[in-house]
């Protein structure tokens, strides 16, 4: 019994290397398996590190795509607009143009017009001198400054042509209007003495000194002055009406008799 037992131990000391062998079978199984799982985890890791790079620079070229579109379709636009913009140009362009050929030969009509006016506005105010110094003799002074202010600016070139000839104008009007006024005013005779005037436009101009000591009237025929008492109720009538001190009445009034014109 006891080498029985002997030989069992003996049995089971003298193969240990069995037991470490046995254990280190699936040790060595399991080791492959884990590597290529770790291999093909880092695999797939990569794989899909290297998915999202693609897919980046996917939508990078997406984006890019896209943008280069949208920049090519505003340039195009852009183009389309300045294109309307150049034609507007050359349309405004045309016409200033035309507008300058206009304007210059306009200036030439002017400068042209401004050597006809000048003349012609000068002999107006000499006819209207000359047509004061024959007419009848009322507001003589102020007549002759009209005339003369006229002449003093017909050389000066700080009034304008039509500022010239709007004066002119004027002072023809003027002239025109007083061939249908009343009035009574105060001035000299050409002998100095002051009297009172009664215009009758220039059908007939009256006189009464101041004293009443004497009236008359201008004789167109003659050109003088000249005395006459008959007249002088329709003087004091006139004064009075001018004056607005009573209604108009029937005046009588010496008249220069009609005169032929020949053509």
């Amino acid at each position: 019994m006891m080498i029985s037992a002997k030989n069992k131990v003996a049995k089971a000391t003298s193969r240990p290397w069995l037991h470490l062998v046995v254990a280190l079978v699936p040790a060595a199984l399991a080791a492959p398996a884990g590597a290529q799982l770790e291999e093909a985890l880092t695999a797939q890791v990569q794989a899909d590190r290297d998915a999202a790079r693609a897919q980046e620079t996917l939508d990078r070229l997406r984006e890019q795509t896209q943008d280069a579109a949208g920049r090519y379709a505003q340039a195009l636009a852009d183009a389309e607009s300045l294109e309307r913009y150049n034609n507007q140009l050359q349309e405004q362009v045309r016409s200033q143009e035309t507008e300058i050929a206009s304007i210059e030969k306009q200036l030439l009509d002017i400068e042209q017009t401004n050597r006809e006016v000048q003349p012609l506005m000068q002999q107006m105010v000499d006819t209207l001198a000359r047509f004061i110094e024959l007419d009848v003799p009322f507001l003589r002074e102020e007549r002759t400054a009209r005339v003369q202010n006229l002449r003093s600016i017909m050389p000066r070139a700080d009034i304008t042509i039509s500022e010239k000839y709007r004066l002119i104008l004027e002072a023809y009007q003027i002239e025109l209007d007083y061939g249908s006024t009343l009035s009574a005013y105060e001035g000299r005779l050409d002998d100095g003495r002051t009297v009172e005037f009664a215009q009758l436009g220039r059908v007939s101009l009256m006189y009464r000194t101041l004293d009443g000591s004497e009236t008359g009237y201008w004789d167109a025929d003659k050109m003088a002055w000249v005395p006459d008492e008959s007249y002088r109720e329709a003087v004091e009538e006139a004064i009075r009406v001018a004056k607005r001190d009573g209604a108009a009445d029937l005046l009588t009034v010496p008249v220069p008799a009609p005169q032929e014109v020949r053509s």
